[in-house]
């Protein structure tokens, strides 16, 4: 009986081998559990796909010079969007080829290029190869960070299996060319296109599509900018994949070999900042509220910008400068703050400073329309109203001289004396009707210079009297599209009204004319087409002016220390700023 009891005891006992199978299948199951719990932790922490996948920015903002061309954007860390089927195929053809050849035949996942990355990977002892498809890579690109963390692979399998079963294969290539994280903080190939080779997305060759396609692996080890010579070796790698994958012939392939060198870039942006911050404040009162891309048409010519920027640094070491050039009917085609924007962003073009002689001709215009002419007679002696006592330069007075000398040699008795007997409402009247009236002191010193006004208002008012007279407002845009070519604002321009007698310019014109002759204040800034001009000096040289005209433009040049100290009894309107506005307009 007792041994028929153990016989049965033995036979209810799990075996070894069946024991062992329940602790590997419980273990098992409790591997299970906890991945999928820790899968689902992962999971409950994503980030918000829709709101991250439809991820607002900055409406960007084009500008654009009176060509058309761009000269410099905002807001543009992302570029413009693209579309597998509004590019060029050799752009997404040179991405596939060197970043996931089989992507169009897999899934989420390319199991055989991942087998293939580990075993490569375990025999050479490091991370030598990665098997990421472009679906994981976009899903990284969007939803998460670059923390090298299991639970970040866990969450980039999961969503680039969502993406899978979300889109399409173009629209998940569509999404990673718009979100792909390249240089400089920006993402899309069409930003860095732009940035790299001053085109488009949709206008880059064979040769430059491999050139970023070659940025791809790590953006700034094959920059075509600061590693030209790696990023092009890799372009060929690339050129030769295009090939052996069939989506351009060797032909094509060795024609775009010859075309690869070093990214020019964009031209040096800095020199337009001045501008586009000027033009950026105007939209406000243009278009409002942005609410898409736009793109900003110019009055602003790219050939005179960039030889202003290069001209004023030469003769403006130890001080500052701004110029403005624009056209007899107010279009601004260079504008320059001071010589370097990086240094300081205060536009000085838009600063109030004392004019000095410069305003002298609101004066003489005022003469001329009472009856006066070049060749009549003034009288230049000392001269006082009341407490006021301006005195020439150098104190030199000149006795009876017509009232041509007494322009061109700018001296400071004979303003004062026809404000006198005109009136200083006659010469605050003429200012008005050249634009800057409102902004001037009722008293004697404002007619040699004491109020202080803009080189805008101060061009502006000169303009007028080269356009024949006729009134001018400066205008710095000329049209406002979307990206789609919907117009946003054309500008209508307003009819000028003749504000100045012809009789009254042409003399004025004629005055001009001899500041700049051998013995005027402005000879220094003769030049062949040179209209004329007028010089400007301000109370211990602290403002130094020179506006002047050619057949094409008004000049308008200030040199001067933002802190209003004096620059030295050398610099006047006569020297720098007339040598500025010689060599602009040569």
């Amino acid at each position: 009986m007792v041994k028929e009891q153990k016989t049965n005891d033995k036979k209810n006992k799990p075996s070894l081998k069946r024991r062992l199978w329940a602790f590997v299948f419980n273990l098992g199951l409790i591997g299970v559990i906890f991945i999928a719990g820790y899968v689902g932790v992962v999971y409950m922490r994503m980030p918000s796909l829709d709101s991250i996948l439809h991820e607002k920015r900055l409406p960007t903002i084009v500008f654009l010079d009176d060509a058309g061309i761009e000269i410099r954007s905002s807001n543009r860390i992302m570029g413009t969007p693209v579309t597998v089927e509004n590019l060029p195929p050799h752009v997404w053809q040179a991405i596939v080829a060197i970043e996931d050849k089989r992507f169009f035949e897999h899934g989420a996942i390319d199991v055989r290029s991942t087998i293939r990355a580990v075993v490569l990977n375990l025999f050479r002892g490091r991370f030598a190869a990665g098997g990421s498809t472009i679906t994981q890579q976009t899903a990284k690109n969007i939803f998460l960070s670059r923390d090298k963390k299991i639970s970040r692979k866990v969450q980039e399998l999961i969503l680039a299996q969502w993406l899978e079963n979300r889109f399409t294969k173009n629209q998940i290539l569509d999404l990673y060319m718009n979100r792909v994280s390249l240089v400089g903080g920006m993402r899309g190939i069409d930003a860095v296109a732009r940035t790299m080779f001053g085109v488009g997305a949709d206008k880059l060759s064979v040769a430059q599509s491999a050139q970023i396609a070659a940025m791809l692996k790590a953006p700034t080890l094959y920059s075509p900018l600061k590693n030209p010579e790696k990023n092009i070796a890799r372009a060929r790698v690339i050129l030769a994949e295009m090939v052996r994958q069939n989506y351009i012939s060797l032909d094509v392939a060795r024609r775009a070999a010859a075309e690869l060198k070093p990214a020019p870039g964009v031209r040096d942006t800095n020199i337009y900042r001045y501008w586009t911050d000027f033009v950026a404040d105007e939209l406000d009162s243009v278009v409002g509220v942005l609410d898409s891309d736009i793109f900003v048409h110019t009055t602003i010519n790219r050939a005179t910008q960039e030889h202003v920027a290069a001209v004023l640094p030469k003769y403006t070491s130890g001080f500052q400068g701004a110029v403005l050039v624009m056209t007899r009917d107010g279009a601004i085609k260079s504008m320059a703050g001071g010589t370097d924007y990086q240094v300081s962003q205060f536009n000085r073009t838009l600063a109030a400073r004392q004019p000095g002689s410069a305003f002298k001709p609101v004066v003489y215009l005022m003469a001329l329309e009472n009856g006066l002419t070049p060749e009549s007679y003034v009288n230049d002696s000392p001269f006082a109203v009341g407490d006021y006592n301006p005195k020439n330069y150098n104190e030199h007075y000149y006795g009876d001289i017509p009232l041509s000398v007494a322009f061109a040699k700018s001296v400071n008795s004979v303003p004062v004396k026809l404000t006198k007997i005109y009136g200083i409402d006659s010469v605050l009247d003429m200012a008005g009707r050249l634009g800057v009236g409102t902004k001037l002191k009722r008293e004697y010193s404002t007619v040699l210079g004491g109020s202080e006004m803009t080189l805008v208002d101060l061009t502006n008012m000169y303009a007028v009297i080269w356009n024949d007279g006729q009134s001018v407002r400066p205008y710095s845009i000329t049209k406002i599209t979307r990206a789609d070519g919907t117009i946003l604002y054309a500008r209508n321009p307003s009819d000028a009204i003749q504000v100045l007698q012809p009789q009254t310019v042409s003399f004025m014109t004629e005055l001009l004319a001899d500041v700049v002759a051998p013995g005027g204040t402005g000879h220094r800034a003769a030049a062949p087409g040179v209209l004329g001009g007028k010089t400007g000096t301000s109370n211990d040289n602290r403002d130094a002016w020179f506006i002047g005209a050619t057949d094409k433009y008004v000049v308008g040049v200030w040199v001067g220390n933002d802190d209003f100290s004096s620059m030295g009894a050398k610099v006047t309107g006569g020297t720098i700023p007339a040598e500025i506005f010689r060599e602009i307009v040569r």
